[in-house]
């Protein structure tokens, strides 16, 4: 029946990023960080939800889960005033990107969203538009591409890639055309 304020053990570990109760740590990449007030390259704060048709990113290729794509892509959500800003409509192919990667997605505009934010559903299974490059786009739309890989703090460890600063812009789907092949099995070579 008791609750835990203040941690003497927590605090007694001296790290500046857990001090022992409970705090707001500003993450290293939102709407409230001077890139974004600066007029920065990113302006838009994406975050990461889980999808409502699938499991994580199992289930992806079933028919529940591809039929809330957008032409083959995951959807990404965006304020109407930042589609417009963009010359985006609803159905468009769109690269999301920033310093980390890029990957293809399709735009559903939401009353719901404020300005500046933009939501990715976790999931989409990865699908380079060259498998050879390090780091190639996705044709698909897996928000991993966009997101840094750092923990939630020097303690907890958890997972923070579900918030980062990206943009997004109009993509000529008629004059660089993909093919979405994530869910496509690998050609099997019999032995001998």
């Amino acid at each position: 029946g008791k609750i835990e304020l203040f941690s003497s053990t927590v605090a007694g570990f001296g790290l500046d990023d857990c001090p022992g109760h409970a705090t707001w740590n500003a993450p290293s990449e939102w709407l409230g960080s001077v890139d974004v007030q600066s007029g920065g390259k990113f302006p838009l704060h994406m975050i990461g939800k889980q999808p409502a048709s699938k499991l994580h990113s199992q289930l992806d290729p079933g028919a529940h889960s591809r039929a809330a794509k957008i032409k083959g892509h995951e959807a990404v959500e965006i304020n109407p005033q930042d589609a417009r800003d963009r010359g985006l409509s609803n159905g468009d192919i769109v690269r999301v990107f920033n310093d980390r990667g890029a990957c293809l997605c399709g735009v559903a505009i939401s009353d719901a969203l404020m300005r500046g934010v933009v939501v990715i559903s976790t999931g989409a299974w990865y699908d380079p538009l060259d498998p050879a490059q390090d780091i190639s786009l996705c044709k698909h739309g897996n928000p991993n591409m966009l997101t840094h890989d750092r923990p939630t703090s020097r303690l907890a460890q958890g997972p923070a890639a579900h918030s980062c600063l990206v943009e997004v812009e109009a993509y000529d789907a008629a004059r660089l055309p993909v093919k979405i092949t994530a869910h496509i099995p690998p050609e099997i070579i019999p032995r001998g």
